[in-house]
Order: C-alpha cells, then sequence, then structure tokens
C-alpha cells in the first residue's frame, strides 16, 4: 500500500496515500483495533461534523474576518458539502469505542475537510487552526450528537410512525363493522370491534409521536461554544448563537446555542429523555406485533381471526409454513432498543465534573434505536400490516362461542347467576342459552330479547 507521510503535534505518522485523513486520525485508526469494519462511528454522526463545520467557518468568517478569509471559508464550506452529502464517508474509518469525547472524530473531520479543502480550492488549511477555529472536540461531538438525533428523529423516525398511523385509519374504517371477542390476560373477554382494537394501536402510536415530538426540543440547544470546559475560551464572543443560527438555516430546524454551556458538556439528559420517547415506542410497537401474530396464530389450529401477507417459506423441513417474520424483525428490533436504552442510562450517569466521557458509545446507541425502528416500522407497514385482513366468519364464530358473552345478563339476572351459567356451559359443552334456561333464569324468549353480542362493542 502507497503512503504518504502526515505530522501532527506528536511526530510523524504513515497514512494511506488515497485517504483524506491525517495523521491524528490514523493513530485512533491504529491504537483501537475495537470493532474494527462492523461498529464504526454512525455516518448519520459524520454528516452532522460537516453542518456544524460549514457553520462554524461561516460564524468564523463573520466575526473574524482576518483570520478566516473569505476563500478559506468557501474551500470549508465546498468538502463540508461533500461530508454531509455522504460522498466522503470512506474516509472516516474510526470505531466507536476510542476516547470518551470523540476527540479523534472531531479532528477526523477536521483533517478530511481541510485536506480535501485543499483539493477543492488554491488555499492552505490547518486542521486545528481553521476547520477547529473557535471550537473543541469538548463543544462539537455533543453538538454533533444533537444535531444526528434530531434530524434522524424528525427526518426519519416520525414518517416512518405516520406511515403506520395512516395504515391502521384505513384498517379501521373498513373493518368499523366487524365485531369480535375480545381478550384480557389471553382469556376470553366481551366484545369488542375490531376498528376499536385497532383504533388502540393506532391511538398508542400517536401518543409515541406527541412525545418523540416534546424531546425534540430540548436536543435543538447545542452545545457549540462552550470550548474545552463550557467557558467559551478561544472563541469570539457572539460566535454561539450566530453558529446556532447558521446550523438552523443549514437544516431547518430552530437549533439555538444552549443557556448554560457546563451543562451542555456535562449531561447528556437531553439525549436520555429523547430516547425514553423512542424505548416508549419501541414497548408500543412490540406489543402492537404481538397483537397481529397472535391473530394471525394457525393457520388452523391458533386463533386465526386475520390474515397477514405470506413474504417467505417458514421452514427447511416443514412444507408450507409461513411465519409472522415482519412481527418477529420488529420484536427483534424493540429488545435491541430497550437494550440500548439501559446502556445510554448508565453512559450518561457516568459524566465527570466538567464532561462526559461516554458520548460516542450514547451517539452510537441512540441513532441505531432510532434508525432500527424506523426501518422495522417502514418495512412491517409495507410487508404486514398494509395486509392485514380480518378473518370475519372465524371471528363471528369465535364471538359467539364466547362464554363471557353472559356479561350482558348481569342486569338481568345478576352477577353470581351470571357466574353459575358460564360455569354450566362451559362444563356441559352447551351454550349459554341453554345453560341459563335449564337453571331457570330466563326464558328462551326473555334470552333473546336480552342477549345481543353485536351490540354489547358500542359504537
Amino acid at each position: 500500500m502507497e503512503t504518504r507521510i502526515e505530522r501532527d503535534s506528536m511526530g510523524e505518522m504513515q497514512v494511506p496515500a488515497d485517504a483524506l485523513w491525517g495523521a491524528q486520525t490514523e493513530r485512533s485508526r491504529r491504537n483501537f483495533p475495537i470493532g474494527a469494519g462492523r461498529e464504526g462511528m454512525p455516518v448519520e454522526l459524520v454528516r452532522a461534523f460537516g453542518l456544524l463545520k460549514k457553520a462554524a467557518a461561516q460564524a468564523n468568517r463573520a466575526l473574524q474576518p482576518q483570520r478566516m478569509t473569505e476563500v478559506k471559508c468557501d474551500a470549508i464550506a465546498r468538502a463540508c458539502d461533500e461530508v454531509i452529502s455522504g460522498a466522503l464517508d470512506a474516509h472516516f474509518p474510526l470505531v466507536v469505542w476510542q476516547t470518551g469525547s470523540g476527540t479523534q472524530s472531531n479532528m477526523n473531520a477536521n483533517e478530511v475537510i481541510a485536506n480535501r479543502g485543499m483539493q477543492l480550492c488554491d488555499v492552505k488549511l490547518h486542521p486545528n487552526d481553521d476547520v477547529n477555529m473557535s471550537q473543541s472536540s469538548n463543544d462539537t461531538f455533543p453538538t454533533a450528537m444533537h444535531i444526528a438525533a434530531a434530524l434522524m428523529l424528525e427526518d426519519k423516525l416520525l414518517p416512518a410512525v405516520d406511515g403506520l398511523v395512516e395504515t391502521f385509519i384505513r384498517l379501521e374504517a373498513e373493518n368499523a363493522d366487524v365485531v369480535k371477542s375480545g381478550r384480557t390476560h389471553l382469556q376470553d373477554a366481551v366484545p369488542i370491534r375490531f376498528s376499536q382494537e385497532i383504533s388502540g394501536w393506532r391511538a398508542s402510536l400517536e401518543r409515541d409521536r406527541e412525545m418523540i415530538r416534546v424531546s425534540l426540543e430540548p436536543l435543538m440547544e447545542l452545545a457549540l461554544g462552550g470550548t474545552a470546559v463550557g467557558t467559551g475560551l478561544n472563541a469570539p464572543k457572539g460566535f454561539d448563537t450566530l453558529v446556532a443560527a447558521r446550523l438552523a438555516k443549514l437544516t431547518g430546524k430552530p437549533f439555538r446555542t444552549a443557556g448554560n454551556k457546563f451543562h451542555a458538556l456535562a449531561s447528556k439528559d437531553e439525549l436520555v429523555f429523547a430516547h425514553g420517547a423512542v424505548k416508549a415506542l419501541a414497548a408500543d410497537m412490540m406489543k402492537i406485533a404481538n397483537d397481529v401474530r397472535w391473530l394471525a396464530s394457525g393457520p388452523r389450529l391458533g386463533l386465526g381471526e386475520i390474515s397477514i401477507p405470506e413474504n417467505e417459506p417458514g421452514s427447511s423441513i416443514m412444507p408450507g409454513k409461513v411465519n409472522p417474520t415482519q412481527c418477529e424483525a420488529v420484536t427483534m428490533v424493540a429488545v435491541q432498543v430497550m437494550g440500548n436504552d439501559a446502556a445510554i442510562g448508565f453512559a450518561a450517569s457516568q459524566g465527570n465534573f466538567e464532561l462526559n466521557v461516554f458520548m460516542p458509545v450514547i451517539a452510537y446507541n441512540f441513532l441505531q434505536s432510532a434508525r432500527l425502528l424506523a426501518e422495522a416500522i417502514d418495512s412491517f407497514n409495507a410487508r404486514c400490516a398494509a395486509g392485514i385482513r380480518a378473518d370475519r366468519a372465524k371471528m363471528h364464530a369465535n364471538l359467539h362461542d364466547s362464554l363471557m358473552l353472559v356479561t350482558a345478563l348481569n342486569p338481568y339476572i345478576g352477577y353470581e347467576n351470571a357466574a353459575k351459567t358460564a360455569k354450566k356451559a362451559y362444563a356441559e359443552g352447551t351454550t349459554l342459552k341453554e345453560a341459563c334456561v335449564a337453571l331457570g333464569f330466563l326464558t328462551e324468549a326473555q334470552f333473546d330479547e336480552v342477549f345481543r353480542p353485536e351490540e354489547m362493542a358500542g359504537e
């Protein structure tokens, strides 16, 4: 492999000749062979660095034009645009398992942007003096985390939720006239409309969507401008507010500078809070996916009240078997999100003094959760939920075979006598009507007058 010599404050390093990174990135690449090729810094975070470095250059140009010249600013901005687009993803080789401040990833961005900027424009750029001007890893990394998290939630996860909500709205309308047996404790319960059951799924997602939107507000506060320990050392006055305004313009999101930079560097509570809302969504998706696979269980020996799309063979030994694989994928993702939530909570609790040094693992787990959940919801919607069909005949048969319909008799024969009716019907394998008449609680005509299962579900 051909190499070139790069230099940093510790001396010379041989770097791959075609790589845009420099000596500090190369040191980290060699010093942390942990999860290489599998657990790299998330691309969403890399692109967030592109956004913040562009905004920082523009703010420095406005506040320190003697240092950030027009040609330097243009070169940095053009290189950042390539980072933002993903064109330079291959030049960000570092893994999550590095310094807890993310210093090497900040320098990776600085080196790549400087080297690419010099290729694009006839100007000399220094990674620290120019690209990292008015910044520290300690305020850029948490800023990148908030940018990446906010964009992921608002632009990827919430649209996935919206899509599934729309599917459930359609299914509600299609099944408004279908009455089936409800179930609690995995036991028969009183009747419910299938549309009502679906509305519970929809409302859960709508509430999760509200909570995620609430959690977005704190993520809009950015640490940038706090530099090393929150004091803003080496950053010009007004840099923090101007760079936040530039980021807001670049992204279309209402980013603003954090009111207390000491908090912004040391605490990660905003990400813990936001991931809690993501976990709530995962919990509801677990419940919905389980409901769907229970209702579709069978095809002959389960509940079999709905059919779902058959996407692939389900067994290598049992011919014709088809499994609820989309439901299984959703539930596995939900488990991963719940595990990630524990990791994020532990990591956020471990900040010492002026800096949390568990930031890369927080970013990795947060972005993985949001990404996986968004993709799982999209897949579940397209390949399962959209194709749910009620088996009306089976629902009707199950409804009329349910002993819990006896609840309708409570106002007429009382709870104790209704219980006797149900137990007699169950023990003797008869109908509720036969048992009720045999016990002398109602005549056949009286029973027929008050026993109307389809009306028990309400509107």
